[in-house]
């Protein structure tokens, strides 16, 4: 008889995972492992799915600043998780801390793995994963709190997918970003997430200024969500206007936009962490509590964290930078570890 083939489901909840779960999907495949993919309706991860060419199912959406309503969004789209459970029957629920996957997971009794790479994360309580995966720097009473079983992997999670980036000049082009351009990518903060303070918003605003005062600086702003969109066309119409500032009409891959930067400055999150991974300028102007794999690249030198208005001022270096061509080579560790301690897992 045929082995069967096992199913492994991978939810993802934000534009974030989109990129990092690509190539731990791609490499599942090549192992004949089958992949069930659902994405919900957030920030740009549908958009991301489809420039990635997910095969993927769309599941729910976001519930807004509200906790009451976050809470329960969470368990509302954990409920309409039992149909594609039903209809699916995947052997292990995959994700990068997606609430409400682990949620129906545990209910149901499931193999479950959250990958997370920030302690301060809010977390379920009484639920434990079957096993967390973590970066190596991760402190051990994050782990031994939340997890029965702890996968560590080097590096930070931007180091898994890095290497698939082939850099595409175009994007310069498509940006009317010209050779005397210092370009800056900017994220702003994240004001529907938990860990979201007033700090991160005031660090936003004095950051914004100080980097249009430069008259050799173009910005390309990133929105979370059509309503922080709004907000920022409104504030900053005349900077639009005149080209300075450029809010893409389409989805880009952000990897690419971060090689053709010069610096970075976000709200803290993925993006901050692929400048560090590329060996761009990376300046953090995330206002909450600092996780430890921050700490490990402020301490490496990779990254900058911007907590005043003096900092802003005297460690944010408007100027071009050199391309590090290195940080695409060879294989990552990162990767194989991951992938290796989800197949073991499906087949205990």
């Amino acid at each position: 008889m045929a082995k069967k083939t096992k199913k492994i489901w991978i939810d993802l909840d934000n534009s974030p995972h989109i990129p990092f779960f690509n190539p731990i999907i791609q490499e599942l495949q090549k192992k004949n492992y089958e992949v069930l993919i659902t994405v919900r309706d957030y920030a740009q991860a549908i958009g991301l799915a489809d420039y990635f060419q997910f095969d993927y199912q769309p599941l729910g959406k976001h519930f807004g600043k509200n906790k009451l309503l976050k809470t329960l969004g969470v368990l509302f789209r954990a409920m309409q998780m039992l149909p594609v459970f039903i209809r699916e029957r995947p052997d292990l629920a995959l994700s990068h801390g997606s609430r409400s996957q682990f949620l129906f997971a545990s209910l149901a009794g499931m193999k479950c793995v959250v990958a997370t790479d920030y302690e301060h994360s809010a977390e379920f309580p009484l639920l434990v994963p079957t096993l967390g995966i973590v970066p190596e720097v991760m402190p051990e009473s994050f782990t031994k709190k939340y997890f029965k079983k702890v996968a560590r992997f080097p590096g930070i999670k931007e180091d898994v997918y890095k290497q698939n980036l082939q850099p595409d000049p175009s994007i310069l082009s498509y940006l009317n970003i010209h050779e005397n351009h210092i370009v800056v990518s900017v994220r702003p903060p994240a004001t529907a997430a938990h860990y979201h303070t007033e700090l991160s918003d005031r660090l936003f605003q004095m950051t914004m200024e100080h980097v249009l005062a430069n008259e050799h600086t173009k910005l390309i702003i990133l929105p979370r969500t059509t309503e922080q969109q709004a907000d920022i066309e409104k504030k900053y119409r005349k900077y639009l206007g005149s080209g300075k500032i450029i809010i893409p009409d389409k989805v880009l891959d952000g990897l690419n936009l971060v090689w053709h930067s010069d610096l970075v400055i976000s709200g803290g999150g993925t993006m901050i962490r692929e400048s560090a991974a590329l060996g761009v300028p990376a300046y953090s102007i995330f206002g909450g509590k600092i996780g430890a794999v921050d700490h490990y690249l402020e301490t490496s030198g990779r990254l900058f964290l911007i907590r005043s208005e003096e900092d802003i001022q005297h460690k944010v270096m408007l100027k071009k930078s050199e391309k590090k061509a290195d940080t695409l080579k060879g294989q990552s560790p990162a990767l194989q570890k991951i992938v290796e301690e989800v197949i073991n897992l499906v087949e205990a």
